[in-house]
């Protein structure tokens, strides 16, 4: 579905399960005024009401004689530049017979242009880029990357490049190679628990012929049906500078935004001008339903309208009445089917927009054992009540400020998924005004109960589309038969665009920069609340916005000799209602606040965190100071969260690499070691359902508790204003009785042989890989060159794993190494999801490279070395760009004991490493005594990996248990 399946098709060099297995792995190791980047104002209250910032992100623009349009924001926070270029084509673009062909374009352009025939990646990796990336949807494509200020004429070198010096570097390898990296990301996302529902619901909403009726991806058929021609056709078409946005935010100003960008692009030929196709909601005469069965733990309800375009009144004022509806913990239909009749594990609603049509979505997860039907009926049942009442004045005001704080916390960012730089190119993309933001946040402002009533009873009424999805067999999604596309005439240019003359000589390669801006880590200011709390803040006036995290001592170890799963249970329990407050009472008070509230264990610890805006943050931090002091723990809501942990659990061991995770650690520490328990921390079925209201009173008593805590503030204060704030709402809290002794993890032996555990999916297209070993503890002498040596292996995109099982192979979307934090052993795992006829390969290809690079018959080069020794220590100015970063490095002091300077003497150790010193962390590594977990099809992956005879195997099932 054009609009919705965007997510995950993120093209280019996006390792998606990568970045889903970083944030489990993360949970459980613990870890303008042109003189502002943003224009903060208060607006001036009427008596009784509280006072509110706005914000807006200032711009200015020019454009090119040959058409680019460039807009520039300067945001002098941090000495790097955001740099953007949309391309106002996506898969809507496509000719029938030619699914998916944006996206395989995206994929194309990180293979090289005329005058820079490599990897895209490499240049910036050696000048530290962050952020870096390209995606397409339905509706535009786009290339970004953040880069230290210098190395701006490096970035828009390669931009210009491959936008006016392209069609020379691509031939029929490349094309073949990139199209197989495509269909392994198509086969990565069907494989997954309801992968095929976003084909399904497209084909359903939109008839064949309209642009949104394919998906993003593309067939398989259409896919091997692309040629060289076309390739050139479509880059000749749509890739011209006329239909390009570039944006550059950040350390920069108009003057040398407009020298460099006429520097750089401004001998680029005008390409034609392309009509975009006309906007058709496809308005639907009734309601149609379809039923699919898939290996998946629940039934789960999709019910989805065509609505309004995107930028439009309607769509924007849709966006409230999805809040109300379903956006968050205390909607309506939270409320009813969570809460009240306990019929789904969750449920949410929401209004998704794009160019030519947007779509409003309702999607309920169903209780085990509950009919799809009964919940059908309450949605339509709450939603026919919302039409005819109206919301309250309270649910518009909750709405109003949680859209706002969401749009404040996303334009933190000057560039990556949705910063300032992406908020500006949208706009002038889709409307010509790249400050078109600011009449949406005025139209959300504006919006009255009457107007969520009429733009409801307009675009909900008929013409909606139900897909229930039942657990059972899958059936293989069948792909609409190929089509021919007919001829295609390329326009010439309008003669009205005109190129300057080229300064630039591109013989001499890319413009490597001489010096790089240095890091500024915040200072650490410190002080000591009258519970004993240690306090460390790091002041960010960038956003009018305060974060905090209470770290406590606990986490997932402490479960050792009791019930598995009661730390990260008893921690996300503690905002389910608190004094005074309910669970829905709660959510409500955050909601009203604009406040993020939440709690949550990892492998060594706990903490609780609070995101505030800075108008309400005492309020906020009294609510916060409830939550950590006063959690209800009514048997009522743990009852409730119980069904819903179970349902989670069920969904974690559908999902390929979800089910290896929670396999592995046993496998790696032994049965019963105080880490051996799911990655996800998630425990069991049999011991969520064990846990009792006294267990989780007790784990709060023993680890939720101010004395030898830290809090952790970053963002808009000082400590003069915040520590008065803190005491007066948290100051008198003391822990009760003894504190518990510090634990211990005991270090275990590797075993002394390879194993092969495999865990059946029958019907996965996917197998995926895993292979883990333990490594000495974080903080451990020789820390610094293991993680350099893992670099090496497999720790970037242009690292050896990645670049032979994607690059050169083509058998997966992404394959990579990992490793993670913890004060006990730490666990290195290698990942690769790989195409299953090709799993037998793939582990050979694994072993072999980890054993050539273990040995020092294929030891690392010196340029590899100096390549990570670039980046580590140039991506240090832009790894800090957003206050949850710096709460993250600081949040590693307190947990692994660093000294305030740690990111500095890290760095510094990693610039003298020599390869000989790497080539000898790398024999950490033990080939003959890997532990691997490979989740696919038995009948298909059983065999190719006896062949191997790697070591002894063994069938698991979903739980770790022996299968006869």
């Amino acid at each position: 579905m054009s609009n919705l399946n965007t997510t995950g098709l993120r093209g280019g060099r996006a390792l998606l399960n990568r970045g889903l297995l970083a944030v489990a792995l993360a949970a459980a190791m613990g870890s303008l005024a042109y003189t502002a980047p943003l224009s903060v104002h208060a607006q001036q209250p009427a008596a009784g009401e509280q006072v509110r910032v706005g914000v807006d992100i200032p711009y200015e623009s020019f454009t090119l004689p040959n058409g680019l349009r460039v807009i520039v924001h300067t945001d002098r926070k941090a000495p790097i530049v955001a740099v953007n270029i949309w391309y106002h084509v996506g898969s809507k673009n496509e000719p029938a017979g030619r699914s998916g062909f944006a996206h395989l374009f995206e994929h194309l352009m990180f293979n090289g242009s005329e005058n820079y025939p490599g990897e895209y990646f490499e240049p910036f990796e050696l000048v530290g880029a962050t952020d870096m990336n390209g995606t397409t949807n339905s509706d535009r494509t786009n290339y970004f990357q953040n880069v230290p200020t210098t190395a701006l004429d490096l970035a828009l070198w390669m931009e210009s490049d491959r936008m006016g010096h392209f069609l020379g570097a691509v031939d029929q390898k490349t094309l073949d190679e990139q199209r197989g990296v495509v269909q392994n990301e198509k086969r990565q996302g069907e494989n997954q628990p309801y992968g095929q529902v976003w084909e399904k619901i497209g084909r359903a909403m939109y008839p064949k012929g309209h642009p949104y009726h394919h998906s993003v991806i593309g067939s398989m058929a259409d896919l091997n049906a692309a040629t060289l021609d076309d390739v050139r056709q479509w880059f000749r078409a749509w890739y011209g500078p006329n239909n390009a946005v570039l944006v550059l935010a950040g350390d920069i100003d108009v003057a040398t935004a407009k020298e460099k960008a006429a520097r750089y692009f401004g001998h680029i030929p005008a390409g034609p001008t392309m009509a975009q196709p006309a906007v058709d909601v496809a308005r639907r005469p009734a309601d149609t339903r379809e039923v699919m069965a898939d290996r998946v733990p629940q039934a789960r309800i999709y019910r989805v309208w065509n609505v309004s375009q995107t930028n439009t009144r309607d769509l924007d004022q849709l966006k409230v009445l999805a809040q109300v509806l379903g956006g968050s913990a205390s909607s309506r239909l939270d409320r009813r089917l969570v809460h009240v009749d306990k019929l789904v594990d969750s449920v949410s609603a929401a209004a998704y927009g794009s160019q030519l049509s947007s779509n409003f979505l309702v999607v309920a997860n169903v209780k085990e054992g509950v009919d799809p039907a009964k919940v059908e009926a309450i949605i339509d049942e709450e939603l026919d009540r919302l039409l005819a009442e109206g919301p309250t004045p309270g649910e518009l005001e909750q709405a109003r400020t949680v859209h706002r704080a969401g749009f404040i916390r996303g334009i933190e960012r000057i560039g990556g998924f949705g910063g300032k730089a992406d908020a500006l190119a949208a706009c002038a993309v889709y409307t010509g005004d790249p400050g078109c933001f600011r009449e949406s946040l005025a139209n959300v402002e504006a919006t009255t109960a009457a107007d969520v009533q009429a733009v409801g009873r307009t675009w909900l009424d008929v013409g909606s589309h139900t897909l229930i999805v039942e657990p059972g067999e899958r059936t293989p999604l069948v792909e609409e038969p190929a089509e021919t596309p007919a001829p295609f005439r390329l326009l010439a240019a309008d003669p009205k665009y005109s190129t300057t003359e080229s300064t630039v000589d591109r013989s001499t390669g890319v413009p490597m920069p001489d010096e790089f801006p240095t890091l500024k880590f915040p200072e650490l200011q410190r002080a000591t609340l009258k519970n004993g709390t240690r306090v460390i803040l790091a002041q960010r006036h960038d956003i009018p916005v305060v974060q905090f995290s209470y770290e406590f001592e606990g986490g997932y170890k402490a479960d050792h000799g009791v019930t598995l799963g009661t730390s990260s249970f008893a921690m996300n329990m503690i905002d389910e209602g608190a004094g005074r407050y309910g669970a829905l009472e709660f959510r409500e008070r955050a909601e009203a606040l604009g406040a993020n509230l939440g709690s949550g264990a990892s492998l060594d610890g706990g903490n609780a965190w609070l995101s505030a805006l800075k108008e309400n943050i005492d309020p906020s931090l009294e609510l916060f100071a409830t939550m950590l002091r006063e959690p209800r723990f009514e048997q009522a809501e743990i009852d409730r969260v119980k069904a819903q942990w179970i349902a989670g659990i069920k969904q974690e061991k559908a999902r390929p690499n979800s089910a290896a995770l929670r396999v592995l650690p046993p496998l790696l520490y032994g049965a019963d070691h105080p880490y051996a328990m799911p990655f996800s921390g998630s425990g069991t079925e049999e011991s969520i359902a064990a846990l009792t209201r006294d267990d989780l009173v007790a784990y709060h008593r023993a680890w939720v508790r101010p004395e030898n805590a830290t809090l952790i503030v970053v963002g808009d204060t000082t400590l003069k204003e915040i520590v008065p704030a803190l005491n007066r709402h948290l100051g008198k809290w003391k822990g009760e009785g003894k504190a518990p002794a510090p634990l211990t993890v005991p270090d275990v032996a590797r075993p002394d042989a390879p194993r092969v555990y495999l865990v059946d999916q029958p019907g996965a297209v996917q197998a995926n890989i895993f292979a883990g070993q333990l490594m000495a503890p974080t903080g451990s002498p020789g820390e610094v060159p293991l993680e350099v040596a893992n670099d090496v292996i497999g720790g970037s995109f242009t690292a050896r794993l990645n670049m032979n099982l994607r690059e050169d192979k083509h058998w997966s979307y992404g394959a990579y190494t990992v490793l993670t934090n913890a004060l006990g052993q730490r666990p290195w795992l290698a990942i690769a999801p790989v195409q299953i006829d090709k799993t037998g390969e793939s582990v050979a290809e694994i072993q072999r490279e980890i054993s050539e690079y273990v040995s020092g018959k294929t030891p690392p080069t010196a340029e590899e070395v100096a390549k990570i020794q670039a980046n580590e220590s140039r991506r240090l100015p832009g790894a800090y760009e957003t206050a949850r970063a710096v709460m993250g490095t600081i949040g590693g002091l307190v947990r692994y004991n660093r000294p305030d300077d740690h990111v500095i003497r890290r760095n510094d150790e990693i610039q003298s490493l020599t390869p000989a010193q790497i080539a000898e962390a790398a024999t950490a590594i033990d080939p003959s005594r890997l532990v691997w977990v490979v989740v696919g099809d038995l009948g298909q992956i059983e065999a190719p990996l006896r062949e191997l005879d790697l070591g002894r195997m063994q069938v698991l099932d979903a739980d770790g248990k022996p299968v006869e």
